[in-house]
């Protein structure tokens, strides 16, 4: 058996000025008259689902676009799920955070994607060039593909081949709070970290693009005359949101130092504010990670320093940086002095025992990110 529900009808008397709610009756086979309601003017009940605004779904979508530049500006998306199926030769901007992004059967196009805080599937695309910045990052089919990622788990391709990725590097003014909408953090990137799910003996699938590369050689700004004309954009490495990192490339130097901020009023800030006071003085970011810790960890990462770290970590995640080149250590050492005197932080205290500094504590983020 089962249920139904409708509205009450609204019927209208037959005489206006008596406002007495009439009574409807049914004969039963005994012959007996059955109240079943009253009839009165009453108003429709509105629940909370009948004032939501209608989604065209056709607003979320690109279909079947060739030789034209589209996407969406701003607020257009504002967390909603978005397809791109059957385009070709097209420049795509989506410069809003969204859920989930589908690209299917693309070829030949310029894609930006913002901050997505679920995952970016890319199925059976071709000749792809794109910045993405997501929690989860899949390829499955895919072919000859450059893409500039910032990816908060290891990016996965599957059945794919000709895959090159560099890190990702672009700013525009709202993109900072869409990362925060869309839960991502800017200094948890795995971009050079790609598993190979249908690796192929004695092939490569996948591998990094040059350090020299330029994200806007590959994903060029918008037409001037086109509808996003007023996004100011800048693929400046010194402008990106997202710091840039030299992930699994070699490190140019045996020397490398861990600093880490532990929560603040400006700790983002002030990681920044150390990114560049390094790479000015010639040294290079590696990796970095913003995680929490509990105090069994700070034991295990820190080791003889723990025991007047452990309070520190109360108010939030830390932020850790791996910075490398000759002399490093002792620069950095200066620096915490010299610049964030009133800042909790620790730094490497020598060379000689920096290098287990920074395996303690990157080891210990990507177990605790599952990575």
């Amino acid at each position: 058996m089962g249920c139904f529900f409708s509205k009450k009808s609204k019927r209208k008397s037959s005489d206006k000025e008596d406002p007495t709610p009439t009574t409807t009756t049914v004969e039963t086979t005994a012959g007996n008259a059955v109240p079943l309601g009253n009839n009165t003017d009453e108003a429709p009940k509105l629940y909370s689902w009948d004032k939501r605004e209608k989604v065209d779904p056709k607003d979320y979508m690109l279909t079947g676009l060739k030789d034209v530049t589209v996407g969406r500006l701003p607020g257009k998306l504002n967390g909603q799920q978005f397809v791109i199926q059957e385009c070709e030769n097209c420049n795509i901007y989506v410069f809003d955070h969204s859920a989930t992004i589908t690209v299917d059967d693309c070829v030949n196009c310029r894609i930006f994607l913002g901050p997505v805080k679920g995952s970016v599937f890319l199925r059976d695309c071709k000749d792809i060039k794109c910045v993405v910045a997501c929690q989860q990052f899949r390829t499955r089919d895919c072919k000859k593909m450059e893409v500039f990622l910032c990816c908060a788990t290891q990016p996965i391709i599957e059945s794919s081949t000709g895959m090159k990725f560099g890190c990702f590097q672009y700013y525009y003014p709202e993109l900072a709070f869409h990362f925060k909408d869309a839960g991502l953090s800017i200094f948890n990137n795995n971009w050079s970290n790609i598993h190979d799910f249908t690796p192929v003996s004695g092939e490569n699938n996948w591998s990094l693009l040059p350090e020299d590369s330029a994200v806007l050689d590959a994903v060029p700004t918008p037409d001037p005359e086109s509808e996003f004309k007023s996004v100011r954009i800048s693929a400046a490495p010194g402008q990106s949101i997202v710091p840039l990192t030299k992930g699994g490339r070699r490190k140019d130097s045996e020397e490398s130092c861990l600093f880490v901020f532990f929560a603040g009023e400006y700790t983002t800030a002030n990681a920044r504010k150390l990114i560049d006071e390094a790479t000015v003085k010639g040294f290079v970011l590696i990796q970095t990670k913003e995680v929490s810790m509990r105090p069994e960890d700070v034991k295990r990462v820190f080791q003889n320093d723990a025991e007047e770290l452990v309070e520190w970590i109360t108010k939030g995640p830390v932020i850790a940086l791996e910075l490398n080149g000759d002399g490093v250590v002792e620069t950095c050492k200066n620096i915490a002095s010299e610049v964030f005197s009133g800042t909790k932080v620790f730094v490497s205290d020598n060379k000689n025992t920096s290098s287990r500094d920074v395996d303690n504590f990157f080891n210990f983020a990507d177990m605790q990110m599952g990575l």
